[in-house]
């Protein structure tokens, strides 16, 4: 059961709060994001903390980003056999968009890739992987949609696959409402099926926070997690 937790806890991440799944979206060239996060999730007899999560999103030309994350960990429960304090999910990826749609104020889907490597943990995790999404997104008044498939060597050497869809309200409203649903599967684990509701409060446009709550289920048991966070970009030339 504890392998199945932490599989779940140590799952990539693409850079896009709150959710799992990302956007077919880049930062500018130039900008900088900053995403801070925290989250407490329980599952089955098991419960961690993780806070703080930091993602680091640098802009570059030609619809290019680069990204750099990780998270302090805290686990709660029967893991005699581990630390109960990581820094997991540390990761760098490289993020493209393929084609110029209705997220880049054009017309038509937007299609991009994040791929990248999977970095050695801090009292976790030592071996290294690799995970590659492939991400088309639209948007209109109405809201926008995100579309997820991804595949992943684990730092275990084994292969995940998840699959994801995002929903987001107008994004002309203040506050909007969103939605994820997903579900991954790892070859030597459980399937995992989750389903995320939030809300992300745009503040101004260089700063917004978000909350979520996930509701799943892996190996026979129900998973519970809240997800607060905020982002919050900037011009490194200072402009």
């Amino acid at each position: 059961m504890c392998v199945a937790l932490l599989s779940a806890i140590w799952a990539p991440a693409y850079a896009y709060r709150p959710f799992d799944g990302s956007d077919a979206g880049t930062a500018e060239p130039g900008v900088f994001e900053l995403e801070f996060g925290s989250s407490y999730q329980h599952q089955g007899r098991e419960k961690s903390l993780s806070a703080p999560a930091v993602t680091g999103n640098l802009g570059l030309a030609g619809d290019t980003e680069l990204v750099l994350e990780g998270r302090l960990e805290r686990q709660f429960g029967d893991f005699s056999n581990t630390r109960r304090t990581s820094f997991s999910d540390t990761a760098f990826s490289v993020k493209h968009v393929f084609r110029r749609g209705s997220l880049q104020d054009g017309s038509g889907p937007s299609i991009a890739a994040e791929c990248g490597v999977l970095l050695p943990t801090i009292y976790g995790q030592s071996g290294t992987g690799a995970t590659c999404n492939g991400i088309v997104s639209g948007r209109g008044e109405a809201g926008a949609v995100h579309l997820n498939a991804a595949l992943t060597r684990t730092r275990e050497h084994t292969t995940r696959r998840f699959l994801g869809v995002i929903l987001e309200g107008p994004e002309a409203w203040p506050v909007r409402p969103v939605m994820e649903i997903f579900t991954e599967r790892d070859a030597t684990e459980p399937r995992t099926n989750s389903i995320l509701l939030g809300a992300i409060w745009k503040h101004s446009e260089d700063l917004s926070f978000d909350f979520g709550v996930r509701k799943g289920r892996a190996d026979g048991e129900n998973i519970s997690e809240l997800r607060v966070g905020l982002d919050w970009s900037f011009h490194l030339a200072g402009k």
